[in-house]
């Protein structure tokens, strides 16, 4: 169900987000190398008032880094809503805002942040998806293990 047809009203902004983009993408952080990765972010239809979220890295030889699963809401005019659940024990309640001008969409998201008891403890988040054209720019930054908020990761993903 990846077509904009089908989508409940309330998506209607976010319609191009649809489907998958890959690209590439860099990380730093100030307790780690700076590393390179790969991304591929999908945004599925479900016909629901929601779309589904996943997002997956991989480092340069291929091999798995990450990995989040969640659900974008659009609650209202000009807001939206991120939620996501990660392996790493962390679970995100992203909320934030909408922004549509022209062929850009913008989305961005303060998150409260929960932890598990054996995860790193990560205590807050911003995240940014800009889609201008065919282009999704991805942009995050995190308060961890101590650190205040710091960039973290930005990717440049084009409709695979």
């Amino acid at each position: 169900m990846d077509t904009a047809s089908s989508l409940a009203t309330n998506l209607s902004p976010v319609s191009p987000l649809l489907g998958t983009w890959k690209g590439q993408g860099s990380g730093s952080y100030p307790t780690i190398e700076d590393f390179s990765y790969s991304e591929e972010v999908t945004f599925t239809d479900v016909g629901k008032p929601f779309l589904h979220f996943v997002q997956k890295t991989r480092g340069p030889a291929g091999n798995p880094m990450h990995t989040e699963t969640g659900y974008l809401r659009i609650p209202g005019d000009g807001t939206a809503e991120l939620i996501l659940a990660q392996p790493t024990g962390q679970t995100e309640l992203c909320e934030g805002t909408l922004t549509v001008d022209g062929d850009s969409v913008v989305l961005e998201f303060r998150a409260s942040v929960m932890n598990s008891a054996s995860a790193k403890q990560v205590t807050s988040t911003h995240r940014r998806y800009e889609l201008v054209g065919d282009r999704l720019t991805t942009t995050f930054a995190m308060a961890a293990v101590g650190q205040p908020l710091t960039h973290h990761l930005r990717s440049e993903l084009v409709r695979g």
